[in-house]
């Protein structure tokens, strides 16, 4: 009887809505993707398990591919050096326009190999150490916040000594306005700085300190923030939070972007909560590590005058960039801030999903 009422359970529980007679329903963990076609009137279920590991690496291509350009953008306007600079751009209005105008499409995909070269050690990297430091931090009197934030502090160090190389050669290829058809190859670029430089601290690791201090202050804050907050914000506070968001961006953009009010229990609360949390934290996080970006950028870009080392460290290079620009570099972080938000809701959707 008890197996009876099991049956009639589950069949009241199957889904009501069909699209082409099959429903999908697709539950992704960290390292399994099961798929699940219902066939309705047939009583058939089909399993299909999909390693993540074979979804992983198409998913952060194509992250990278739409992201790119943002990063083009991003670095352009950090190497950019004030008003008298004649290559100087108004805004990311004009910066797209101009790129787009004297480079071609192509242009906004400057130097995208180093980062699909990067990205599969860097993510892991990244989230295997932060697991391994807060094992390690459980061992020590820190209190779980502030060991979750060391954690991240020390997977961002790690992570930067992986991806500093690539990010010398990526920004060096994107800080040339040539044509893209005239541009060096990823690997001659990369050859190009291992013979004039040297593998060192003036060749493919130079601005190593600013990028220890992008990543890893990013990550302390971010996971920091994060997994002590999640818990702590209900699903209907970040509901409004996302709904009041979406409204202020489609006024800023000039479009209309809407997203309707779930009803509670609704799984979209659950999402949109961490959603929320993660933008939020996100953004904090890009906002306190610019300065380290803009150090990186100028250092490992082109300097102002060629056979002049003007930019040598990290410090040196924000201090004479506050000191030359002052509040121009406010403006440089204005622009960061709205397109990291833009990858970094982007990125924390994807890890979600």
């Amino acid at each position: 009887m008890d197996d009876g009422n099991d049956l009639q359970a589950r069949r009241a529980q199957r889904p009501t809505s069909l699209h082409g007679g099959h429903f999908v329903a697709r539950s992704l963990t960290a390292r399994l993707s099961v798929a699940v076609e219902w066939q309705g009137g047939k009583n058939k279920i089909r399993v299909t398990k999909v390693a993540a590991g074979q979804v992983a690496p198409v998913g952060c291509l194509v992250e990278i591919c739409l992201m790119h350009p943002l990063d083009v953008v991003k670095t352009r306007f950090q190497i950019q050096r004030g008003k008298g600079d004649p290559n100087s751009y108004k805004g990311l209005g004009d910066c797209f326009r101009t790129i787009f105008r004297t480079e071609g499409v192509y242009g906004f995909y400057k130097g995208i190999l180093p980062p699909i070269l990067a990205e599969t050690p860097k993510r892991a990297v990244k989230f295997f150490t932060f697991e391994q430091y807060k094992k390690l931090l459980s061992f020590t009197p820190l209190s779980p916040a502030m060991a979750l934030s060391v954690a991240g502090l020390g997977s961002g160090l790690t992570e930067a000594l992986v991806v500093n190389p690539f990010e010398v050669v990526k920004v060096s290829l994107q800080a040339k306005r040539d044509s893209f058809k005239v541009q060096p190859s990823t690997f001659a670029q990369a050859r190009t700085i291992i013979n004039t430089d040297g593998f060192g601290l003036r060749g493919l690791n130079k601005g190593l300190t600013s990028t220890l201090g992008r990543h890893g202050v990013f990550n302390m804050i971010y996971f920091g923030f994060y997994f002590n907050v999640k818990d702590a914000i209900p699903a209907s506070g970040a509901s409004t939070f996302l709904q009041y968001f979406f409204k202020e961006a489609s006024h800023s953009l000039g479009i209309r972007i809407q997203i309707s009010d779930p009803s509670p229990g609704d799984p979209r609360l659950e999402f949109m909560r961490k959603f929320a949390i993660g933008l939020v934290s996100g953004t904090v996080s890009s906002c306190v590590n610019i300065p380290f970006d803009v150090a990186k950028s100028r250092i490992q870009g082109p300097q102002p005058v060629p056979g002049e080392i003007k930019y040598r460290s990290c410090f040196q290079t924000m201090g004479l960039v506050y000191r030359e620009e002052g509040r121009r570099i406010c403006i440089v972080s204005k622009a960061n801030v709205r397109i990291n938000a833009v990858r970094v809701g982007k990125w924390h959707s994807k890890l979600l999903i």
